[in-house]
């Protein structure tokens, strides 16, 4: 009995932290093409969702449950060791997405004992009907956009004019911002992102502040 747990954690373990090894996909040379030597992994997407969310939890009062929060993140994109990551923008409608990242999380998950409490986490994130599935999913989603503003203001986000192969900037919506005035690769994320953030005064004032500041130079201001 023993030794079938200690088989199954590091079963689930040695799946889930396959995530390190896996790429985002909105990173690559399909969609945004950063010229970075190694991009961000599906893994530190995800410890960056988990310490945003510590870091408003520290300094806003959210009133929410973090450690059920920060389950949720962890989890949240377990399913992609099997699917990968899947963008908006790769012909695949959200309900197909979010079917194959369900079936693909039960098979990650495996015969856990608490694995009914795993799938129930990701469930409710995606559900974003409590607070905490809410909070968590504004966390994952202006995540990605602060790396977004971090991979532009390191240098490695071409201009939008060098885009010719952008899976993203052939989306109409993608195209309508950029002609009503965007100019860089975060000014897309930036104006396609917001709307998310309508009722959340916090992560608005969040995403407006990182438009208006370079993040090289805040991690040098003390």
């Amino acid at each position: 009995m023993e030794e079938n747990r200690i088989k199954n954690a590091m079963r689930f373990y040695l799946m889930a932290t396959s995530l390190k090894y896996k790429i985002r996909s909105g990173w690559d040379e399909n969609h945004w093409n950063v010229t970075k030597e190694r991009i961000e992994s599906i893994a530190e997407h995800v410890y960056g969702a988990c310490i945003l969310a510590i870091s408003l939890d520290s300094e806003f009062d959210f009133n929410i449950d973090l450690n059920k929060v920060i389950k949720m993140l962890v989890i949240h994109e377990i399913g992609e060791v099997l699917i990968g990551d899947i963008t908006p923008f790769d012909n695949i409608k959200q309900e197909e997405k979010m079917e194959r990242e369900h079936d693909a999380i039960v098979r990650v998950v495996g015969n856990l004992i608490k694995k009914e409490e795993i799938i129930s986490l990701l469930l409710e994130f995606d559900s974003k009907t409590t607070k905490e599935s809410i909070f968590a999913y504004h966390c994952d989603k202006l995540e990605a956009d602060l790396q977004a503003k971090v991979y532009q203001d390191m240098g490695y986000q071409n201009p939008l004019d060098q885009q010719k192969d952008n899976v993203v900037l052939k989306n109409e919506k993608a195209r309508r911002i950029v002609e009503n005035g965007a100019t860089t690769a975060f000014d897309v994320w930036y104006e396609w992102d917001k709307p998310i953030y309508n009722e959340d005064e916090i992560f608005l004032k969040m995403l407006d502040f990182v438009k208006e500041h370079d993040t090289q130079s805040l991690l040098n201001n003390n």
